[in-house]
Order: C-alpha cells, then structure tokens, then sequence
C-alpha cells in the first residue's frame, strides 16, 4: 500500500493524497509561522493568572519575579496550547500506529538492538561452574568491559572528601 499523507492545505481543509513514493506531501503544508499569523485571539480562552499559578506549582517551577515575566510566561503557555490544538485537529487514519518511543524503529534495527545467546556467545566464553550447584564464576585472567555508567567516580564530584567518604559541613564547622 502506498503513503497515505494528511496535510492541511493552503484552503485550510484536510485532504489526503495517495501515491507518492517521496516520504514528504506534493507540496507545502501548513506551518507553526502560519498558524500564529492566522489565529484571532478572541476566539481562544486566555490562560488566567490562577491557572498559570496552578501550573507552576504542579510543576514546581518557580513563581513569576514581576508581571512582565508572568506575561512572557502567559504568552508562552498560550502559544504551546494554539499548537497542541492544531495538533489535535488533525485527522489520522486507524492505520497508523501510535509513535511508543523517539527511536529507529525498523525491523533492521529492532533486529540490530536484540540480545540473543549468539551475541553473548563471547561473554559466556568467559566464565565457568563451579562448585556442586553450579555457581557461575568469571574465569581468572578476565575482566568485565564496564560500561561508562558504570566507571564514573562519584567522589570526584564532591567538594571535600575525606578518604572514601564525602565531608559534609556541619553548623561546627
């Protein structure tokens, strides 16, 4: 089955065209530019400072410093909620599928990223069983590849050390 591309187009209506093998519709759609320019801002409920409020609490983001930045932030929330709208306006077809996570999703790649028995092949080459309950061992000589989470040093991080162990100031100090 061929591409099915839903765009709005320069009338404004939702149209559908079939049978293009590029991965972009025949011609421009609409944009974020033109859908700021053409919106009337009557029509839309303007956020209210109690929401807005309400927002950055649940957020826990900081409150407003003086009415300047509180409008900046107003301004800013409604245009997010004018393209999240616009969004939503859009008619999509059942067929297609729900985006699960921002990754290539191929079959090549889902295939590429699959741990199996074969590609930890050499890391089983590794270790034996040892003992009457078959406890597995790394084999002498053998290191474990460590991962870059893993080689990080948190005592790198602290400002004052003493040993192994992070100093903390106390009110003593």
């Amino acid at each position: 089955m061929s591409p099915l591309f839903w765009y709005i187009s320069q009338t404004g209506g939702r149209q559908a065209s079939e049978g293009h093998d590029d991965s972009l519709p025949p011609h421009s759609t609409w944009s974020v530019q033109d859908l700021f320019e053409n919106r009337s801002g009557d029509a839309e409920p303007q956020v209210s400072d109690k929401e807005l409020a309400h927002l950055l609490r649940l957020s826990a983001l900081p409150i407003p410093k003086d009415l300047a930045e509180q409008q900046r932030m107003k301004k800013d929330l409604q245009s997010q909620l004018t393209f999240v709208k616009a969004i939503q306006e859009i008619n999509i077809p059942d067929s297609v599928k729900p985006l699960q996570s921002i990754r290539d999703e191929t079959e090549e790649a889902m295939k590429e990223q699959e741990i199996t028995v074969e590609s930890l092949a050499n890391e089983f080459a590794k270790e034996d069983a040892v003992g009457i309950r078959g406890r597995i061992r790394r084999k002498e000589g053998t290191k474990a590849v460590k991962g870059k989470d893993e080689r990080w040093d948190p005592l790198a991080l602290a400002p004052r050390t003493i040993g192994r162990y992070v100093a903390v100031n106390t009110a003593k100090d």
